[in-house]
């Protein structure tokens, strides 16, 4: 997907001041993502384990859908899932999609996840990979992720790597601007950006 042609001119403008006025501007804008429809009121999961017995009672495949405070439309898929408490569920091979109303996207994928109904969260671990739709793809141990918010934090260092190049950080913030209007990936706690020149891509291609 192409991106937005602000952020090219971004990118540009850095260019012509030096290497590390491109990262400030690649850290401060690197997925400007823009973004009402009702918001998403049921845990994920609990229509599909409703009609379990048990209380240990598994679902395979289940899949829930469900839109933002903003109206952007989130979807998960999970190998399975099964409730732990009343409110807790935990699922296997979780796949999270997030459509924003301006057709740009955010992907989550990890091993394991739990669906807690209290704090509308989803506690990532076990590996997690996110992917934006504007070519960026970063990884990291474990994050939370709101359920019914455009909101998400790792909790440990991220490693990540794009059309700008690669990139590693203490710290992964997923979070709406001020104004509300732009989903943008915040990277703090020592950030350290290796820039590959686009010419160079295009040679190692």
């Amino acid at each position: 997907m192409a991106r937005p042609d602000g952020i090219y001119s971004h990118v540009i403008a850095g260019l012509k001041i030096g290497l590390p006025l491109v990262a400030l501007a690649m850290l401060s804008t690197m997925f400007m993502l823009s973004s009402q429809r009702e918001p998403a009121t049921s845990v994920p999961f609990a229509d599909a384990l409703s009609g379990t017995e048990t209380a240990r009672q598994q679902v395979g495949a289940p899949y829930y859908a469900g839109t933002t405070d903003r109206g952007d439309i989130l979807t998960m898929t999970a190998r399975t899932a099964r409730p732990e408490a009343e409110g807790v569920i935990r699922a296997d091979q979780l796949e999270a999609r997030l459509r924003l109303q301006s057709g740009g996207e955010i992907l989550l994928d990890s091993a394991e996840a739990t669906v807690r109904d209290d704090e509308r969260k989803a506690h990532l671990q076990g590996g997690v990979r996110i992917e934006s739709s504007q070519g960026y793809v970063v990884t990291t141990d474990a994050m939370i992720s709101g359920l019914d918010s455009v909101e998400a934090e790792t909790l440990g260092p991220v490693r990540g790597e794009g059309p700008l190049g690669t990139l590693e950080a203490g710290k992964m913030r997923i979070q709406p601007t001020e104004d509300g209007g732009d989903v943008q990936m915040l990277f703090t706690g020592g950030v350290k950006l290796v820039y590959r020149p686009r010419s160079e891509e295009k040679a190692a291609q």
